[in-house]
């Protein structure tokens, strides 16, 4: 995709919309669309920003329609470390402090590790994790799936959330990949009464149940923000409950 009509023609087909229907959602003609794509008609920045919002498109792609399409990009992507990120850094660190003793962790877009609490610094630690990791390289490495009691069925819903990832960006090669690795191993869990699928961990006499919630930025206007999530574990039982509060002394 290097130019705006074969931009605009391929996210319009990944979200499964016609000309008519992407059209209908603009509120433009279905015609101006079509020359739009063939390039018979050149768009403004504001048609791009419509376009983007019906196409419910992610910040860097509406960046590229923007300069396919001659324009300035609008939307920054800030290092993790900027001075302008540092409301965001205190936000994220109040939220990973007060989840302990319960691990909690912040990644961005690719899985790497931003931040984690003490609580996830000690799991974490167990699978060679620490700030600045990957979790897609621990998902696809022979290290993990001996300690994790329902591997099939965490590789099954990890796969899963790859792929949605994946998909609402309009295709990441590195989350495909890992969800491509995990796909040969996942295994649909059995119907179960339980209300989510945790993830058991064993180390030794250790033995963790936890569940997770993954939080976002409401409204971002930076690239890097956007896919900023912050992922906190809860037990799924008393016994992992005493065990983390026992981690942490």
């Amino acid at each position: 995709m290097s130019d705006f009509p074969g931009t605009l023609r391929t996210w319009r087909k990944a979200r499964r919309l016609s000309q008519l229907d992407l059209a209908g959602e603009a509120d433009v003609s279905a015609r101006h669309i079509s020359f739009l794509e063939s390039g018979r008609a050149r768009p403004s920045r504001d048609m791009i920003a419509r376009l983007g919002d019906a196409l419910t498109l992610p910040l860097d792609a509406r960046n590229q329609m923007l300069t396919h399409a001659g324009f300035a990009a609008r939307y920054p992507a800030r290092a993790w470390d900027a001075a302008d990120m540092a409301p965001i850094r205190a936000a994220v660190d109040h939220m990973l402090a007060v989840h302990d003793p319960y691990p909690a962790l912040a990644l961005d877009r690719l899985w790497t590790v931003l931040d984690m609490n003490a609580a996830a610094t000690r799991l974490y630690a167990m699978l060679g994790v620490r700030v600045g990791g990957s979790l897609l390289d621990l998902l696809m490495s022979d290290h993990l799936p001996p300690l994790v009691e329902n591997w099939a069925q965490v590789a099954y819903h990890s796969c899963l959330r790859l792929r949605t990832e994946s998909a609402a960006q309009g295709g990441v090669p590195d989350l495909d990949r890992a969800a491509d690795h995990l796909g040969k191993s996942a295994m649909a869990p059995p119907e179960t009464r339980n209300p989510v699928v945790p993830t058991v961990l064993r180390a030794g006499d250790l033995r963790l149940s936890l569940f997770a919630t993954i939080a976002q930025f409401g409204t971002p206007e930076d690239v890097a923000l956007e896919e900023m999530k912050v992922e906190l574990f809860f037990p799924a039982d008393a016994a992992t409950e005493t065990a983390l509060r026992a981690m942490a002394g």
